[in-house]
């Protein structure tokens, strides 16, 4: 049958035939399944006219404005020397078209940090053009910049000591960046500078027919019924870069693909535009929930950064070229033959805003851009324990009985998740008061062991005038109109509803404050959020998300902040958490859509995968992909959103998540239940074991947790960030380094008895953790393996902390002492950290109440210091053992100088495994002392 519900056609069929729609991989239409999560009583499909059989994503020859930038080859801009203007904070300079005269105005910022930033706006614009909000943490500090030489047709600017320059040639113009007389980067070095400026419209954009053609959509076009009418005419922007010497670049997530970005000659490109993508398929450039649009580049010798901080609709083209300089080659000689990645950047508006950071190490590239866009927020310890997910878990009962299984089966998890279905027919803020009549009690529940609640609360809102909440929404003018000026109306979970505005401050003060105790009713302090649907996913809307002229406070059209709008509605929940507690505690907020800066609010998650060994190895490149872009608490729903896996792919999905930063288990309503004890005995020990050495690990993530709060350096790594020099390592994308000190190297595919690692680093040596074999770095090793197998290696020369025993959830794990496993280098010394803190609260900030340590074996002395004199937080925990790794012998007994004096160490020394273990130690975790071997 067919419904129309505020003016949307819905047709009702039974929840069984959704399973028939599936097709390869699970690719499934969204709005196939919107009937699971719509009202009670019937199966609910929004039926978007013309949308069936068709293809719902634009590829790259539905996007004029790309078509129009790739075509415009004549086009010569000139730089006008004689206008340079130095500042105590920069340089600006006039660009110009040669033959249609435009004039832009061309910045040039030396930040203090090792950056240079260039920006290229019109000079004289009608109006003022888009620029990104709040992603930067403030306005960056800048260095005076001096003229260092002038020549005919170019100038070279400098600044602090003169190591690096920035070259503008005139005619045409080009600008290079010049570190230590190299060549780093050149912009516009083909000519692809173009910049279309905003126009009045020839008549009033309302009076266009629909059926008036526009081949070049410079007004308005059509995507299949979708039609798109621009305000300020073609506003596209993009510019051309070649990063000298460079042919491994990374980033720009996210993207279904390999670590190493791929040479899109002939192809399509890299598409940065956030969209909800069901069932993504892998090895494809389609955007999907977020977008960085950050480039790293790397070779032996220097990393580097581009940052483009535009927020709409950006398609970026990299090409891989060895070519022979000619003549007139750049203005600083180099090698004939220079490999060199050449990238084109294009964007549908805004303004060109681009950050080069130079580095050149790999942690200074990540440092630079913390220092932009803010480092990762510290989580609160819990999340980083296990969660568990169901689109949805049923009633109270249900969460009860779940939560009874893990504490039955001796499995620890932190963290139970409420989907849609517990509100009342699908109004946030609420519950279903037959499914959740005593949410409150529920939550208590939770607590007395020690867990948390999280809910889902989406950006769409559901048009009920009945709902207190929707229209003091909608009478506080905090949705997103049409362009015409009245509210938008779009179809979600709910059926009809309007968008919160997040663009707005005032917005989101307002939707904040519903997360208070007196408004949000049923939540406690131990519920947290989960924001998804946040591209914003608009089941009837052109490319099922948002049309672009729809309009946001300030008169800007949706096609301009795009990719910002599940960041703003993230920062909102965010905030709204902190402001319930006073500001005392730490929040969690998972998000599915993210932007550059993203990493200050929370974590993130893959979005909708499918229960195939295909996306459980994708799921690696993803994740390195986000960690080397700032995204660092991230992760991909274990076992697949989608479909079901069979035990051995679940397990090892298990095995890969417990060695990634966010490790939650997930999955939809269509699929068989999936908690860990219902897969047969040796499943269920298997996911035990794998969740088990995640918690006793915990201790080493939080310090990694503390590293990425501070330094901006990823948990997770690719190999090449910690052997930048190694070119084998450039690659490889299914393993990495967790930290400097452990190799991560999951099983991602079935059936097999053998893996194959590669252990880097000639002089290293690595240390199997299952069994504490030593082996050399320098090749790859044939590694056996079985269903229980998790292939990971300490480096020799760390010190990795960890706890003896878990109990059920990170509040137990804290009540158990710490080990420290001490792997040796082939010099016999070894060093590593700790960091402790509370693990909830904001006092390790505002209070200092935290404590560092230090762990360093040298010269057969094994001592604790202090690594952070302004901590003052003392922790109760002790240090029971220690295993040292690469021992080769003993010589007299161990003894420890403590503050309680020193006394003899009992130990046990494996010659044969080179292994010995100091035992009964009881030291105070946080105090200073040294043992003796």
């Amino acid at each position: 049958m067919t419904e129309v519900i505020g003016g949307v056609a819905f047709r009702f069929r039974e929840c069984q035939q959704v399973h028939k729609k599936r097709n390869t991989f699970g690719q499934l239409s969204m709005a196939d399944i919107v009937k699971e999560k719509s009202v009670s009583g019937g199966s609910v499909e929004s039926v978007v006219p013309g949308d069936e059989g068709e293809e719902k994503f634009k590829s790259t020859h539905h996007i004029l404005f790309y078509k129009r930038q790739r075509a415009k080859h004549g086009l010569r801009y000139c730089a006008c020397l004689d206008t340079l203007v130095l500042t105590e904070r920069g340089a600006s300079l006039e660009v110009f078209e040669a033959k249609s005269k435009e004039r832009l105005l061309l910045q040039i910022w030396a930040v203090q940090n090792g950056t240079v930033r260039v920006a290229i706006d019109e000079l004289q614009p009608i109006k003022p053009r888009y620029k990104v909000v709040d992603v930067l943490v403030g306005e960056p500090r800048c260095e005076q910049l001096r003229i260092e030489w002038r020549r005919a047709g170019c100038v070279s600017l400098t600044w602090g000591p003169g190591q690096h320059q920035v070259r503008v040639s005139a005619s045409p113009f080009c600008l290079e960046v010049v570190c230590e007389e190299e060549v780093i980067v050149t912009l516009n070095p083909k000519g692809r500078l173009c910049f279309e400026t905003l126009q009045d419209p020839p008549r009033p954009y309302s009076s266009l027919h629909e059926d008036e053609e526009d081949p070049l959509g410079l007004w308005q076009e059509n995507f299949q019924q979708f039609q798109d009418i621009k305000a300020n005419g073609p506003s596209s922007v993009g510019i051309d870069l070649s990063l000298h010497g460079f042919t491994n670049v990374y980033g720009l997530p996210e993207h279904a693909d390999s670590l190493r970005l791929k040479d899109t000659s002939g192809s399509e490109p890299y598409r940065l535009y956030n969209l909800d993508v069901f069932g993504y398929k892998i090895n494809r450039r389609l955007g999907l929930y977020g977008s960085v649009p950050l480039l790293v580049a790397h070779k032996p010798d220097r990393t580097l950064g581009v940052f483009w901080l535009n927020a709409s609709e950006t398609l970026v083209d990299l090409q891989y070229s060895n070519h022979e300089e000619g003549e007139n080659g750049p203005t600083v000689k180099w090698s004939r033959l220079s490999p060199e990645t050449n990238v084109s950047w294009v964007s549908e508006s805004g303004q060109i805003d681009c950050f080069l950071l130079l580095g050149p190490s790999p942690a200074q590239v990540f440092s630079q851009y913390a220092q932009l866009t803010g480092y990762q927020a510290l989580p609160p310890l819990f999340s980083l324990g296990y969660h568990q997910c169901r689109w949805s878990y049923e009633d109270e009962e249900d969460v009860k009985s779940v939560d009874a299984g893990f504490d039955l089966h001796a499995i620890p998890y932190d963290v139970i998740w409420l989907d849609i279905d517990h509100t009342e027919r699908k109004r946030y803020f609420t519950w279903d008061s037959k499914l959740f009549p005593n949410p409150v009690d529920m939550q208590l529940h939770l607590q007395r062991k020690k867990r948390k609640l999280v809910v889902i609360n989406d950006p769409h809102i559901k048009a009920d005038p009945r709902w207190p909440l929707f229209f003091a929404a909608r009478d506080g003018h905090h949705f997103v109109n049409d362009r015409d000026g009245n509210v938008y109306y779009g179809t979600c979970w709910p059926g009809n509803s309007c968008y919160l505005d997040f663009s707005s401050s005032r917005t989101r003060l307002w939707y904040a404050s519903q997360f208070s105790f007196e408004k949000y009713k049923g939540s406690t302090e131990s519920l947290f959020v989960w924001n998804d649907m946040n591209e914003p996913s608009v089941f009837n809307g052109p490319e099922q998300t948002m049309p672009k002229d729809a309009v946001h406070c300030g008169g800007w059209e949706h096609r301009d902040l795009h990719n910002l709008y599940g960041f703003f509605q993230h920062m909102a929940t965010v905030e709204g958490l902190i402001t319930r507690s006073g500001g005392l505690e730490r929040p969690f907020v998972l998000s599915r859509s993210f932007f550059a800066g993203s990493q200050r609010m929370g974590a993130i998650w893959t979005g909708d995968n499918v229960a195939t060994w295909e996306y459980l190895k994708i799921s690696i490149p993803m994740l390195l992909s986000l960690s080397i872009t700032g995204i660092h608490f991230s992760g991909a729903d274990v076992g697949g959103f989608w479909q079901d896996p069979d035990p051995e792919l679940l397990v090892r999905w298990y095995q890969a998540g417990a060695l990634q930063p966010f490790f939650r288990g997930h999955s939809a309503k269509q699929t068989k239940r999936r908690e860990p004890w219902l897969f047969g005995d040796t499943v269920t020990s298997a996911v035990r074991s794998a969740i088990q050495q995640r918690y006793y690990l915990l201790p080493y993530w939080y310090t990694l947790f503390h590293l990425a709060h501070t330094s901006a350096l990823p948990p997770t790594r690719p190999l090449w960030v910690e052997f930048p020099k190694e070119t084998e390592t450039f690659i490889m994308d299914n393993q990495y380094m967790i930290g400097s000190a452990l190799l991560a190297c999951p099983v991602t595919d079935p059936g097999v008895t053998e893996v194959k690692v590669f252990l880097p680093g000639s002089d290293e040596l690595w240390y199997n953790v299952s069994s504490g074999e030593q082996h050399r770095g320098g090749g790859t090793l044939t590694l056996p393996v079985t269903l229980e197998t998790v292939p990971l290696f300490q480096r020799g020369g760390t010190v990795v902390s960890r706890r003896t025993g878990c109990g059920s959830c990170t509040a137990e794990l804290q009540l158990h002492p710490f080990t420290l496993t001490v792997a040796l280098d082939s010099e016999g010394n070894a060093e590593g950290m700790l960091y402790l803190d509370d693990g909830h609260s904001f006092n390790y900030r505002d209070k200092k109440q935290f404590s560092l340590r230090s762990f360093t074996l040298w010269s057969g002395r094994l001592t604790s210091s202090c690594a952070a004199e302004e901590g003052n937080f003392i922790s109760d925990g002790k240090l029971e053992s220690v295993v040292i790794l690469g021992q080769k012998k003993v010589n007299k007994q161990p003894t420890v100088n403590s503050a309680a004096g020193k006394t003899t160490v009992m130990f046990q020394f494996e010659p044969e495994q080179a292994m010995l273990k100091l035992t009964d130690l009881n030291l105070g975790i946080h105090t200073d002392w040294e043992i003796i071997i």
